[in-house]
């Protein structure tokens, strides 16, 4: 009885966000009230557990999401993107041009929300369209690739930083897997099958020809690429430098602290406000009202996140969550692919990957808890299937099919194929990198 109620429970979620589309964030409030009351916990501590699950996800993640939204936004203001973007496209030449626009989707994918990456970065793919005289989907999908592998599988974003606290994994550590794992997922899914695609017919809106900034008002090449990356650069070096100097126990304390997300992205933003903002000649005023508007293009991201928050509490305040994990163990599924399954079918179902990994980290939370599996590689392979099969009920795909101006038929044949290759890929590697750590 007590899994009838959480599929249907699951069910009445996807009803809700897709047929009656509701919001995504309300639509948990009521599944998570409705779970915890048909899970037997009760009354008087239903509302509190509900909080509880909001208050403990958003508390460490509320922070980073947010300086992670105001870095990103800076990156675009500036110009930073755009001088990235130009500079590769030089590197590498018109011969290599997928592969300049695949390195610049990775590069400002990592500080960049991916629907503000795209509306950012898909007037560039145009103008090498129509420079070089090239397909838009043929040059066009390895950049977004990588903007949608950076999105599903690489902290600071907000779900794989949420599952990142909910398992209690290692930020950097994940960071590190990642991008092993990204890697290999974006050069298949981009570059390598994007050349099935060059007879597709795409022709750009007139609406969308870019509008760049004046050369002498970008900044530097190495400020943009250090400004960018910092947050990357600092993960790495502090989740590395306890295993390189394993005797100094200062070192590693300051690491420690240096290597804390939230601290992370303080200093690559303190870093960034001088290098890509005053240094720049921007106002300090106007760097902070980009700041505050990028504050409200995530705040229904952290709603979303607080009511998946709450779901997966009424899961364990009700012991369901530890009844789930002894279930799954009779399952002849190895946890991570286990995971994957889950994550991609509510992806499909629902459309939404943010919700798809954090749905799929309530369910198999306990599995993670009983150290059966390594928690990096399982905010991993979830990330991979919360990628799978994007179609008509997700709105990234009617982004890309309005952007490029396609047929539902070549869109699926592009979009919604890159996103399950992706899904595949990353799902291989992470099994891989499982026999290894």
């Amino acid at each position: 009885m007590t899994f009838l109620i959480i599929a249907g429970c699951i069910l009445l979620l996807v009803v809700l966000i897709t047929w009656g589309k509701t919001n995504a964030f309300l639509a948990f409030l009521i599944v998570s009230l409705l779970a915890g009351a048909l899970l037997g916990i009760p009354l008087n501590r239903l509302a509190g557990a509900v909080e509880k699950g909001m208050g403990d996800t958003l508390g460490s993640l509320a922070a980073v999401i947010m300086m992670g939204a105001m870095l990103g936004k800076l990156v675009a203001e500036s110009g930073a993107a755009q001088r990235i973007a130009s500079s590769l496209m030089k590197i590498f030449g018109a011969k290599y041009i997928q592969w300049a626009l695949m390195v610049t989707g990775f590069i400002i994918g990592i500080p960049l929300f991916y629907n503000v990456g795209f509306v950012l970065m898909v007037p560039l793919i145009f103008s090498v369209a129509y420079q070089y005289k090239l397909p838009a989907v043929y040059i066009g999908l390895p950049m977004l690739a990588s903007l949608s592998v950076t999105h599903g599988y690489l902290p600071p974003h907000p779900a794989p930083a949420a599952l990142v606290t909910q398992f209690h994994a290692n930020m950097g550590l994940t960071l590190i897997y990642g991008l092993m794992v990204a890697i290999p997922a974006i050069i298949i899914a981009g570059p390598i099958y994007s050349k099935t695609l060059k007879k597709i017919v795409s022709v750009p809106l007139q609406t969308f020809k870019p509008v760049v900034l004046p050369e002498e008002k970008l900044p530097g090449l190495a400020n943009s690429f250090l400004s960018s990356l910092l947050p990357v650069v600092l993960l790495i070096a502090t989740t590395v430098a306890p295993f390189l100097f394993p005797g100094y126990e200062t070192l590693n304390h300051v690491s420690a602290f240096l290597g804390n997300a939230m601290v992370v992205m303080l200093i690559a933003l303190i870093v960034a406000t001088f290098s890509l903002g005053i240094a720049n000649g921007m106002p300090v005023k106007k760097i902070m009202a980009v700041y505050e508007s990028a504050v409200k293009d995530v705040a229904m991201i952290l709603l979303i996140i607080a009511g998946a928050g709450s779901f997966k509490e009424v899961l364990t305040v009700s012991g369901v969550s530890d009844s789930i994990a002894h279930a799954l163990h009779q399952w002849p599924l190895h946890p991570l692919l286990l995971a994957w399954i889950i994550a991609a079918l509510i992806r499909v179902c629902i459309g939404s990957a943010t919700v798809a990994g954090l749905t799929t980290a309530g369910i198999v939370v306990s599995l993670v808890a009983e150290g059966n599996v390594d928690p990096n590689l399982m905010v991993l392979s979830i990330g991979a299937g919360s990628l799978m099969f994007s179609h008509v009920n997700d709105g990234g795909f009617w982004l890309f099919k309005e952007f490029f101006n396609l047929s539902v038929k070549d869109t699926i044949r592009s979009w919604s194929l890159m996103e399950t290759i992706v899904a595949i890929v990353g799902l291989g590697g992470v099994m891989l990198l499982n026999m290894f750590v």
